[in-house]
């Protein structure tokens, strides 16, 4: 065998295994990323494992006995309006993490685009970008969200919903990723870059977002938080996709059927269940990355 190769495998397999000591030294100081990725994983395996064995019929209404509670044929019960809450819960949570995930990859995508350029090139560029976030930034979303969601003509469906909720998500990326770009935009890697006579945009695409990729995927997660619960909001209110089993959509009717005075506790506690696991564990997820993206959070190994 080639010296050559035995001595390139030898030190690809070095190189690898101590990558995968950096990687667990990291995940057993920083448990809640450990916690908040095993409670997400769990809900996606509901949410897409379950549809193999439950229909998606089961979660429109008539499909069932309404008002049963758990136990027999329904695990997790159905509702006032003969929906089986198992078929619910894995619907609705693919369906509000869809909305979720695309809304938040829309507005992250905007954002870290529109920050790079105004962090980088500045002038007017800045001046303008920065403007406009700033004075977006001022406005209550959910106000506006809801002026754009009832002007939306004919019944909204989960990819109207996401795009509706992109139209703002962009606006904290934008200044966060901006602020980024000023401090790196004077390192000395782009200096060197810019005398080597690398363009503007190469400078940004090839030297400012490889080096701010820890950080873009806290900020995705942080939106794609922060885009569901703008999606529970705006369906609580009734302004949601209605024809469709959303977490938020089952809130709604839960309140405007007055499950929690009726005695359908598996009614309510279902969607609130998801919602909150959902939410706790992209809390803890954006906690745990916060740590890799701002290295002056990092705790110190033992």
């Amino acid at each position: 065998m080639d010296h050559t190769n035995v001595h390139r495998a030898v030190q690809d397999w070095g190189t690898s295994a101590r990558r995968r000591r950096i990687v667990v030294a990291y995940l057993q100081r920083n448990p809640s990323l450990v916690v908040g990725a095993i409670l997400l994983l769990l809900l996606a395996l509901i949410a897409l494992g379950g549809q193999f064995f439950i229909g998606y019929r089961d979660a429109a209404p008539l499909s069932n006995p309404p008002s049963r509670p758990p136990g027999g044929d329904y695990l997790l019960g159905t509702d006032k309006f003969g929906r089986d809450l198992l078929a619910v819960l894995v619907y609705g949570t693919y369906l509000t993490g869809k909305v979720g995930l695309l809304a938040g990859a829309l507005g992250v995508l905007t954002g870290a685009v529109l920050g790079f350029l105004a962090g980088f090139f500045r002038g007017r560029v800045d001046l303008v970008i920065s403007l406009v976030t700033d004075v977006l930034l001022t406005v209550p979303p959910l106000l506006v969200l809801v002026v754009i969601a009832t002007n939306i003509p004919g019944k909204l469906d989960t990819n109207q919903m996401a795009i509706i909720i992109s139209l703002l998500a962009w606006r904290q990326p934008t200044r966060q990723i901006r602020a980024q770009a000023l401090i790196m935009r004077e390192a000395g890697y782009v200096k060197t870059a810019r005398l080597g006579g690398t363009s503007k945009l190469g400078i940004v695409f090839k030297e400012l977002m490889p080096n701010l990729i820890p950080y873009l995927m806290a900020s995705f997660v942080l939106a794609v938080a922060t885009a569901m619960l703008a999606s529970v909001g705006l369906e609580a209110l009734g302004l949601g996709p209605q024809n469709e089993p959303t977490l938020g959509m089952t809130i709604y009717w839960v309140m405007l059927e007055g499950a929690f005075t009726t005695g359908l506790w598996w009614w309510w506690s279902t969607p609130l269940i998801a919602l909150i696991t959902l939410f706790v564990g992209l809390y803890l997820v954006s906690a745990g990355l916060d740590e890799l993206a701002n290295p002056r959070t990092r705790r110190r190994g033992a």
